[in-house]
């Protein structure tokens, strides 16, 4: 095996394969820089998910650097923008008459980082509501920004709605094409090791060996390279996230020009909860369940019930998966990226946004040599680790703050489910609630910011009163709140409508043709 690291083999293709070959290729510029050569090896008989995904902002600046033209996510994944989500029932059982919700929006509160409104609105439950202009925004169905506005740039937070299987596509031709990736397909049946450990090659079938210095592991939840080959441990946490299994279905607009939602919907079921998210194309919608609480018959029910007498005819089809993850991600010269490295739940949209921070940070960090990886590896895993830990207590969160009264909800709210770190934040949080400085690590993922919407959404109220140290800023706060009703108002007449914004978009980028 080389000393020096030049030649990167990703086994996978997908979103998790292509976005990191991506991602690696556009930082060291291989399509001018021949020191570093990318092989992606994918085989040809393994069916996408394509449930349609959500995103984080952050896959704004990612595809940027990548390359990619904004109008083309939108032109070939039917993408849509995604400024949020809302959280339907997840607080009370529904009744007949009121269903309650929150949003978790993009954008961050007005005076975010100077000044916490929590103790000044008016109600807890209306925190995003006065503090932010998005829920409005989301509520109406209008887009984050407007024409005039550069591409990925927007007066709102956003995100994408996005068809993940599409996205592989328009990353893999823009990989080979303009990024020198090379591609071979083919099927991976064993990994070669060193004496060490290390892995040498990867032989596929009928086709001999690929070498390679450093290997991405980007085969999905049978991880074959970490998991398999190098017998790294998976831990489970389900004993914290009940779900475990999906019902998934694409569903039709009733009409060509129907409104498209501009934010993911969460609606809470009595044993778990139905995704809704809206691409240009269609809807893509599932239920995530326990098994334990819900059998697959009743978890269908739910779902047809939510589509509607109209979508009765639909095929629906069913995932099962184990949330957890690798106890380490990077082990010798393998790296587990997507889902070979672990999955939750996708509440909170987690899934893509860790392949970028997983394709950056080895583009960032490539070792230069053997002797470096070992370094790399160990600091990879420990702000791997972190942040798959903070994801769970995220999560989690959810969950712990319902009200309802089905087992599974309340089996959520034992604390033998609550993990350490969870259980102290919601002490502290209990008598002011989370500010910026409990999240000062570079490494975090969700904001104080994040935690105050599900929190204060959930009707979570601290004892504000309990603090003698804080200073009445209620004049202050009377001021950011009143700005952010004069700003909710004027996005609310100048903002297009989601779908007309991205209609016009993509005929003013494509020449009039049909989209």
């Amino acid at each position: 095996m080389s000393s020096c690291i030049n030649k990167i083999v990703i086994v996978g293709g997908g979103t998790a394969g292509w976005l990191t070959a991506g991602i690696i290729a556009s930082h060291h510029k291989t399509n001018i820089n021949k020191k570093i050569k990318i092989v992606l090896i994918e085989s040809d008989d393994i069916a996408t998910v394509g449930v349609g995904e959500g995103t984080w902002p952050t896959m704004k600046n990612t595809l940027n650097k990548i390359g990619i033209k904004e109008s083309d996510i939108f032109y070939h994944c039917h993408a849509a923008f995604k400024q949020g989500g809302k959280f339907v029932n997840w607080k009370k059982s529904p009744t007949n008459s009121n269903n309650d919700f929150y949003y978790h929006p993009f954008t961050v509160p007005l005076g975010y980082g100077q000044l916490d409104l929590a103790p000044y609105v008016s109600c807890i439950e209306n925190f995003a509501v006065e503090s932010n202009y998005q829920q409005a925004i989301c509520e109406a169905g209008l887009a984050p920004k407007t024409l005039s506005e550069l591409a990925y740039q927007g007066q709102c937070n956003y995100a994408y709605h996005i068809d993940a299987g599409a996205l592989g596509e328009l990353l893999k031709n823009h990989c080979k094409a303009n990024l020198s990736v090379e591609h071979i397909i083919g099927n991976v049946d064993q990994a070669q090791l060193t004496a060490d450990g290390f892995i040498h090659s990867v032989c596929l079938t009928g086709q001999g060996k690929v070498t390679g210095d450093l290997f991405i592991d980007c085969t999905g939840s049978t991880s074959f390279l970490l998991g398999k080959t190098l017998a790294v441990p998976f831990i489970k946490v389900d004993n914290i996230l009940f779900n475990d299994s999906a019902l998934a279905v694409h569903v039709p607009y009733d009409e060509n020009e129907a409104p498209m939602a501009c934010h993911t919907i969460a609606t809470g079921q009595n044993a778990g909860w139905i995704w809704d998210i809206g691409l240009s194309n269609r809807r893509g919608v599932g239920h995530v369940y326990a098994s334990n609480f819900l059998n697959d018959d009743d978890a269908e029910n739910n779902l047809r019930s939510y589509l509607g007498d109209s979508k009765e005819n639909l095929s629906i089809r069913k995932i099962h998966f184990e949330s957890g993850y690798r106890e380490c991600f990077w082990k010798n010269n393998c790296v587990a990226v997507g889902m070979s490295a672990g999955f939750v739940e996708p509440l909170e949209a987690t899934a893509i946004m860790l392949i970028e921070l997983s394709g950056r940070y080895i583009a960032e960090n490539l070792p230069a040599d053997n002797k470096t990886m070992a370094i790399t590896s160990k600091r990879f895993n420990q702000q791997m680790n972190y942040r798959w830990q903070r994801i769970i207590d995220f999560l989690k969160l959810h969950y712990f703050l319902s009200e309802r009264n089905e087992p599974y909800w309340k089996a959520h709210r034992e604390s033998y489910s609550l993990s350490e770190s969870l259980l102290e934040d919601l002490a502290i949080w209990k008598y002011r609630g989370p500010v910026s400085s409990d999240f000062e690590s570079t490494i975090e993922l969700f904001p104080a910011a994040s935690y105050q919407y599900v929190l204060y959404g959930m009707g979570f109220k601290p004892n504000f009163d309990s603090q003698p140290y804080l200073y009445d800023e209620r004049s202050k706060a009377d001021k950011i709140i009143q700005r952010n009703h004069q700003l909710t108002e004027q996005m609310l007449q100048h903002l297009p409508p989601h779908r007309d914004f991205i209609k016009r978009w993509l005929a003013d980028s494509y020449d009039n043709k049909k989209v």
